[in-house]
């Protein structure tokens, strides 16, 4: 009977493991997202197509994108200072899942540099990338320039940087670390370093990379880490559409509102780069809307 029960109970064990949270079934749930895309047709026009995939939670990495503790444009601190919090939220979710999440906020990770983290990103494994990284330059990190051989220019005039402030804002590097409110978590990564980005995906065998964060149409597009970048590396790349913003002042071209804006820029990676998702196919509650 002893040995009966010391049966059962090595199975038990088996089945599970443990976490700093407890104990938790080993068998974790798939990501079913509705990936929308648009397709160009034979008249130029495109049509919005969707369709849903099933992924590994731990074959999925999130890149957080420039999510700083502060912004030089006020109007984007506040826009960050909303999203942070949702985000975070979702974030936890998908970390008990398994997937791997990968903190970048730009030209700031030294405010990390003693950190297991920031050490994790550091000390993967060199992983030679399936095409050359980018070397051009912006903002004094490497940047991924719109191709134009793949994509048309960006619906939106970005020009004058997209303070959309009644009273102009003066451009400075306001940032200093990722704002506050996003945690990171002891498994996480901290890098802004597309080398690095890959080689971590690479250690943990991950091909579907998922991106959220600021702002569409300058980072989450061109940094190192970034769309464009992932998407030539040969990544399944998607965009969490209500888990980002645009810099767009309304003022310009095509003089529509903030929320339009972010939308054209949306549309465009959708017809250009990779689809997109809500994260509500992920918390299975409403999408997330500025207020």
């Amino acid at each position: 009977m002893l040995q009966l029960v010391l049966h059962f109970t090595l199975i038990m064990l088996t089945a599970t493991e443990m976490t700093d949270s407890g104990w938790i079934d080993k068998e974790e749930e798939k990501y079913h997202l509705n990936l929308r895309s648009r397709t160009e047709a034979e008249d130029g026009t495109f049509n919005l197509e969707e369709k849903e995939v099933i992924w590994e939670p731990r074959k999925t990495a999130f890149i957080i994108c420039d999510m700083w503790d502060k912004h030089w444009c006020k109007s984007a601190n506040r826009r960050v200072g909303e999203l942070a919090g949702p985000m975070n939220e979702i974030i936890k979710e998908v970390r008990k899942q398994g997937s791997l999440i990968i903190h970048a906020p730009s030209s700031v990770t030294s405010f990390y540099e003693d950190t297991p983290q920031r050490q994790k990103a550091r000390q993967a494994a060199f992983v030679k990338t399936p095409k050359p990284l980018s070397t051009s330059q912006r903002w004094g990190t490497a940047w991924c320039w719109p191709d134009e051989t793949r994509e048309e220019a960006l619906p939106i005039d970005d020009s004058d940087m997209g303070c959309d402030c009644a009273v102009k804002c003066e451009i400075r590097d306001a940032w200093t670390r990722q704002i506050a409110s996003i945690e990171i978590a002891p498994d996480d990564a901290i890098t802004d370093n597309g080398q690095e980005t890959f080689n971590l995906l690479a250690q943990h065998e991950i091909e579907n990379v998922v991106l959220l964060g600021v702002h569409l149409n300058m980072c989450v597009l061109g940094r190192p880490f970034g769309i464009r970048q992932m998407v030539q590396q040969g990544k399944n790349v998607v965009l969490m559409r209500d888990m980002t913003d645009t810099m767009y002042n309304p003022e310009m071209e095509p003089q529509v509102s903030h929320v339009e804006g972010t939308e054209l820029v949306i549309a465009h990676i959708e017809k250009y780069w990779c689809p997109s998702f809500a994260s509500s196919d992920l918390t299975g509650k409403p999408a997330f809307s500025f207020k």
